[in-house]
C-alpha cells in the first residue's frame, strides 16, 4: 500500500523544474502535558514538489558541570527500550498538503524532560526507507534539480513535563529592576511580555520569555511604564501579572504550585 502510494505521487510530478518541496512545522516549542504520553505534531509542506522528510530526536541532557549534550534516540536506553519514539520517522507529504508525527513517551517522569527534534527534506536513496528504486529517486531529483539548495529543514524542542507538575513564580521588585524566579518544576512560559507606557497605550511588540526549572530573569524597570506577562500553566487557567515601573519598596510576590 505504501509502495503505491509512493508511486502515485511521483507520477503527479510535473516535468518541468520545481522550485521543491518547503516544509513548516508550526510551533518551534511543544509541550506535552503531565496527564497525556503522546503529542501530536503537523509537518506542512508548502512546496510544489513531494517531500521526502527524515525525523530524527535527542534528549538534552543537563550534566553536572552544567553543560548541556544531546545523546541521540537512535539508540536503546539502558533500560531496553526507547523512551521516546517518534512515528513516522519518515514522512512522504505532497505539495500543498501535510502529514502527521506522533511523539509517544514511557520514560521516567520524575522530573521535566527536554528532546530535540530535527525535520530534514532530503534526496531519497533507494534502500534508505522511502521504497523507492533506484530509479524512482534520480527521477525525483532530477524534477526539482531547480531547487536543490531549497532543502531546508527546521528544529523543535519537546517539554515532556513531570508526573506531578508545580508551576511557581516568584516576582522581586526592585526599584530599577525586577527579578522573576522559576520555583516550581516545569519550564515557565511568560507568554506576551510587553512593556507598555503609564497609560497602557503605547506598547513594545509582545514577546515569549522561557525559564527553565531554578532559572531567573532580570528585567529594566523603568518609571512611567507598566509591564504585563500571561504565565501560561498548561490545563490551569493563565495567570496575568502587571508591574508597574514607578519604584516600590522591595516587595515579593509569589504563586503557590498547583498541581495540573
Amino acid at each position: 500500500m505504501r509502495r503505491l502510494f509512493v508511486l502515485a505521487w511521483l507520477l503527479a510530478l510535473p516535468t518541468v523544474a520545481l522550485a521543491g518541496p518547503k516544509i513548516s512545522i508550526g510551533s518551534l516549542s511543544d509541550y506535552m502535558r503531565a496527564d497525556k504520553n503522546v503529542l501530536v505534531k503537523r509537518v506542512y509542506n508548502h512546496g510544489d514538489a513531494t517531500a521526502f522528510v527524515k525525523v530524527r530526536a535527542w534528549e538534552l541532557v543537563r550534566q553536572p558541570d552544567g553543560k548541556v549534550v544531546e545523546v541521540p534516540l537512535d539508540l536503546e536506553s539502558a533500560g531496553g527500550k526507547r523512551e521516546l519514539v517518534v512515528s513516522p520517522a519518515r514522512l512522504i507529504i505532497p505539495a500543498a498538503g501535510l502529514q502527521t508525527v506522533r511523539l509517544l513517551f514511557s520514560g521516567d517522569r520524575a522530573q521535566e524532560r527536554y528532546f530535540r527534534l530535527r525535520f530534514n527534506p532530503v534526496l531519497p536513496n533507494a534502500g534508505d526507507g522511502f521504497q523507492l528504486t533506484q530509479k524512482e529517486a534520480r527521477d525525483y531529483e532530477v524534477s526539482i534539480s531547480g531547487g536543490v539548495q531549497m532543502l531546508a529543514g527546521f528544529g523543535s524542542l519537546l517539554y515532556v513535563r513531570p508526573r506531578e507538575v508545580a508551576h511557581q513564580l516568584a516576582i522581586d521588585e526592585e526599584p530599577d529592576r525586577f527579578v522573576v524566579r522559576n520555583v516550581g518544576n516545569a519550564t515557565a512560559v511568560l507568554d506576551r511580555f510587553r512593556r507598555c507606557d503609564a497609560n497602557g497605550l503605547e506598547c513594545d511588540p509582545a514577546v515569549v520569555h522561557l525559564l527553565p526549572p531554578g532559572a531567573t530573569r532580570v528585567f529594566e524597570r523603568k518609571p512611567d511604564s507598566t509591564y504585563a506577562f500571561t504565565h501560561q500553566r498548561g490545563t490551569l487557567a493563565p495567570l496575568p501579572y502587571e508591574i508597574k515601573g514607578q519604584p516600590t519598596l522591595t516587595s515579593a510576590i509569589s504563586l503557590k504550585g498547583a498541581k495540573q
